[in-house]
């Protein structure tokens, strides 16, 4: 066996075998003294056949496997998964598209690279390692991102620090991979015609929330002349395809301060009417138990209310206070965009949640549309947990 390795239990190896990337703690049998967080190890079954490798961590995902079909992780190794990556960006058009110039690279298990998030934005490149393993391999990663984009990107900046485990986030320190002009870490994005002022070192996640790009532009086709309320509004996403489209009043809220700054500057950016809009900056549920106004189209998108398993039943729970707080605020025959991004509450208790809503609000509603993440956040078929956002398209009678 190769050194350090993971031996796991017998009868433990049919996930594996059916290529899902997680090794959980339980399913080992022995491993590699002095084991470090973030060590590649081999993995082989009870008859010390080879499964794959991957990086350990000392927690419940005790081996985030990177390959199955070869044990060399080398230079090669990290270009060839960045090129597979592109390859699979240009297909979508989004590698040499103006009117399309941010994109996610590589989104962990659906790229084959689990614990490794690459977002796209112009000319910079954006990393968030989520494993000890990933972050120890940067500068490899940063290295294959130059070899594959050559002079087209410009800067290459890594964020992992708040996306890395406690016991290691604090020694990792965010700052510039590659970034020969000395340029400031802001750009201007355009997705589907649309401008955002991104700043990937002080912008949530990696500087925008790209896996909405398709309901945005889904959203266009129903703002027409409509009044609409965006909660959650981070930098204005929902809000500057609506007015784009050419809605007659948009209200976004989001608790943040900094928030509603970045919705201001994109407007002005898109040079959308403002009299058409408004910010408040205020808790959602307080606003919409406030607001007397009904709307046309509501569109819910919180943040992760479920971050662990442990959590999940209260997430539920605060879907459905949520989306019934929603569906009053929705006109008679208006439509709600409502979304979940929690990755441990499933579609299935996602929708439940909000059959409980609509029968405690007392509005008949129909589903019109399944909605999920954007192509450029692929889902690995044999890693169902790679599929994270889930969203109805309803009608409100």
């Amino acid at each position: 066996m190769h050194n350090p390795f993971i031996q796991l239990k017998p009868q433990k190896d049919a996930s594996i075998k059916r290529f899902h990337p997680w090794v959980f703690s339980g399913a080992i049998q022995k491993k590699s003294t002095a084991l470090n967080d973030g060590d590649l190890v081999h993995v082989y079954n009870s008859n010390n056949e080879w499964l794959g490798c991957g990086h350990f961590h000392d927690g419940s995902i005790a081996v985030r496997i990177i390959s199955f079909d070869t044990p060399n992780i080398d230079e090669a190794f990290w270009q060839q998964r960045v090129h597979n990556a592109y390859q699979l960006r240009q297909k979508l058009n989004l590698t040499d598209n103006t009117n399309n110039n941010c994109y996610r690279l590589i989104h962990g298990e659906g790229d084959q690279l689990s614990g490794l998030i690459i977002d796209i934005y112009n000319q910079a490149a954006v990393v968030q390692a989520h494993s000890i393993g990933m972050h120890r391999q940067i500068e490899a990663i940063a290295t294959a991102l130059r070899a594959v984009y050559g002079e087209k990107l410009t800067v290459i900046y890594n964020k992992s620090q708040n996306s890395l485990p406690d016991n290691y986030g604090h020694t990792a320190k965010d700052g510039f991979l590659y970034n020969p002009n000395q340029s400031e870490p802001e750009t201007i994005a355009v997705e589907n015609g649309v401008k955002f002022h991104i700043n990937y070192q002080t912008g949530q996640k990696t500087g925008f929330f790209l896996d909405q790009k398709n309901n945005r532009e889904l959203l266009k086709q129903f703002s027409q002349d409509a009044t609409v309320l965006n909660t959650f509004c981070y930098s204005g996403g929902f809000s500057m395809y609506a007015l784009q489209a050419g809605a007659k009043l948009v209200h976004s809220v989001d608790a943040s301060e900094k928030a509603i700054d970045l919705v201001a500057k994109n407007l002005v950016l898109n040079g959308l009417d403002t009299q058409r809009h408004e910010s408040y900056c205020q808790d959602v549920l307080k606003f919409m138990a406030q607001c007397e106004q009904n709307y046309d189209v509501v569109i819910l998108d919180p943040p992760a209310y479920a971050k662990t398993l442990a959590k999940k039943h209260n997430a539920i729970q605060a879907y459905k206070r949520l989306n019934i707080a929603g569906l009053k605020q929705v006109k008679k025959g208006g439509l709600l965009l409502t979304f979940s991004c929690s990755q441990v509450v499933t579609r299935d208790l996602f929708e439940g949640a909000v059959v409980a809503a609509a029968i405690e609000a007392g509005r008949n509603v129909r589903i019109l549309q399944h909605l999920a993440q954007s192509p450029d956040h692929p889902i690995n078929i044999f890693h169902p947990e790679s599929s994270y956002l889930k969203g109805l398209l309803l009608y409100v009678e």
